[in-house]
């Protein structure tokens, strides 16, 4: 006898009634997901899912007073659901897409797309989880040769990614996430920056409380205004210096 899938639990957030009602009902058809808890406040989205904790969150982008990024940078990291943006304006898609949602659904939402993101979000809720994807590399890691390459595995947007640590250009804090820039790309990652210089060990230098870079990568070393640097790289960013690491500049210098 199989065992029936558990549902996904999830919360509505619009500011708007009709438009809440109207999702919700939309949900109700789909039997992998059950529906929560609404909340038409920022205030109160923040609120509620913190308390029921739910797999993912339908989220409205524009609301009166805490909009909907709003929310997101409320909610600890460790309690971050699944966010599937859902709003009258196509504008905040690339916003979206830069804080990793599953998807971004324009009003009025239409049941065949609204199935197409169900199905985004249960495939990634149901999946073995990024965080213990990552635990289990990082395990393995510690199994290899000694001679064997330095792999760094990052969580990107519910995948788990290896990176040979030479491949890693920089790397730059926003808000509670970082950016890894690495072979032409940025990497959005939900990971600390003392986690992360910890993790890529030798050859990475701080130079902001924002900024990590790979020694390997500097080009070039320019003086920089109250003694700080300019530091350019292969590809030619150009990254400046904090003021609390300007030691950590001087000691590439020859």
């Amino acid at each position: 006898m199989s065992v029936p899938r558990p549902r996904v639990r999830v919360v509505v957030v619009d500011d708007e009634p009709l438009a809440r009602e109207h999702l919700i009902s939309l949900l109700a058809d789909e039997s992998d997901v059950e529906v929560v808890g609404e909340a038409g406040r920022g205030s109160d989205a923040v609120h509620l899912i913190r308390s029921v904790k739910p797999e993912a969150v339908f989220l409205d982008v524009q609301m009166p007073g805490l909009d909907g990024f709003g929310v997101l940078r409320a909610i600890p990291s460790e309690h971050m659901p699944l966010i599937v943006f859902v709003t009258a304006y196509d504008e905040h898609a690339v916003n979206a897409f830069e804080v990793s949602a599953v998807d971004y659904l324009l009003k009025p939402v239409l049941e065949n797309r609204l199935r197409v993101a169900v199905r985004r979000v249960v495939e990634r809720a149901l999946a073995p989880s990024a965080s213990e994807a990552l635990a289990r590399l990082s395990a393995l890691a510690e199994l290899l040769p000694a001679a064997a390459p330095n792999r760094v595995p990052l969580s990107v947007d519910g995948r788990v990614l290896l990176f040979s640590a030479h491949e890693i250009d920089w790397v730059d804090a926003s808000d509670d996430h970082i950016r890894v820039h690495a072979a032409k790309a940025t990497h959005v990652v939900r990971e600390t920056m003392a986690s992360i210089e910890s993790r890529l060990g030798a050859g990475f230098v701080r130079i902001h409380r924002s900024t990590l870079v790979n020694a390997r990568r500097i080009r070039e070393i320019q003086p920089w205004v109250k003694g700080d640097f300019v530091l350019i790289l292969h590809d030619g960013t150009r990254l400046t210096s904090g003021r609390t690491y300007r030691e950590h500049v001087r000691a590439l210098l020859p």
